[in-house]
């Protein structure tokens, strides 16, 4: 495993989000999706020297590194494995019933994009697993093999806004049948060939929205999410804070509309807190993210 200080870890809107969740110098509150624990650090130092954090994070070697990384803050920081889909009854295992704030980062962290072996990225060549837990069985290269030519034009529509769906599960369906498709780099070669060349994007990969679409769906992202914006009030003390980012529209919209239709939740970002051209600059992978925050009624 490598050391935090090999890895580029830059957290997206940081600044903004310990803005907007007010802290508290004695409060208690959740990141979570700890990753690097970027986030984390920034909570803990505008919390201090009374402030707690509980991290959940379900890759074990970011869990792990990010223990690693924020270790300096002695029992201030609690790092649990898990998913933040088990928020209430994994705070309840700890015996806490209300925290003063919960931020919420929903992109793949830079320790699964470069890892060619996690299988996330087009770019490089690597086994199609894109499992964030590890421990789950199922792979993307699983999905790949066993679902029908239905049934993957339906995830990449639905979970990719692909609208060469249908046109890629059927390549796909052809390729499979003469070898397994069991690569990054050949799932890309697919969907490329797949795809004509008048559709490619000009400014991102044209497997792009496939391979979003096969890390939801192997990760269960959206119905974690679901769970998370509905359990979130339970735990939120009065006038606590949740701040969410996400990276593409499909989670934006969950989130925009779980604040809005949740009488638990009052908005406070009427159009979501968007990037700076500065961070842009800084850190590129930053550039489609979104922040939308709500207080607890």
């Amino acid at each position: 495993m490598c050391s935090m200080q090999q890895l580029v870890h830059t957290p997206v809107l940081v600044d903004e989000v310990v803005a907007w969740l007010q802290l508290r110098q004695n409060g208690l509150y959740v990141d979570g999706t700890l990753g690097l624990g970027g986030h984390a650090e920034a909570i803990l130092k505008g919390s201090g020297p009374g402030g707690h954090l509980i991290g959940f994070e379900w890759d074990r070697e970011a869990a792990e590194l990010a223990a690693d990384r924020l270790s300096g803050f002695g029992d201030r920081v609690h790092v649990v494995q898990a998913s933040y889909a088990n928020l209430v009854t994994e705070l309840a295992r700890l015996g806490i019933r209300s925290i003063d704030g919960l931020v919420v980062d929903l992109g793949v962290s830079s320790l699964q994009l470069d890892r060619p072996e996690r299988g996330f990225s087009f770019r490089s060549e690597g086994a199609l697993d894109m499992r964030m837990d590890q421990r789950k069985t199922q792979t993307a290269a699983d999905l790949v093999a066993r679902l029908s030519e239905e049934q993957l034009s339906d995830i990449f529509y639905h979970f990719g806004e692909e609208r060469q769906a249908r046109r890629i599960a059927g390549f796909l369906v052809k390729a499979r049948q003469k070898e397994p498709v069991t690569t990054t780099a050949r799932l890309a070669e697919i969907v490329a060939e797949a795809v004509p060349k008048k559709y490619h994007p000009s400014r991102v990969h044209v497997a792009t929205k496939v391979f979003q679409a096969l890390r939801i769906a192997v990760n269960s992202e959206l119905a974690n999410l679901a769970d998370l914006l509905a359990d979130a009030p339970v735990v939120l003390r009065e006038g606590a804070r949740i701040c969410v980012i996400t990276f593409h529209s499909l989670e934006d919209r969950m989130v925009k509309r779980a604040f809005a239709d949740n009488p638990a939740y009052r908005v406070l970002t009427r159009r979501p807190v968007e990037v700076s051209h500065a961070e842009i600059e800084r850190n590129p992978r930053s550039r489609s993210a979104k922040l939308r925050v709500a207080a607890r009624v």
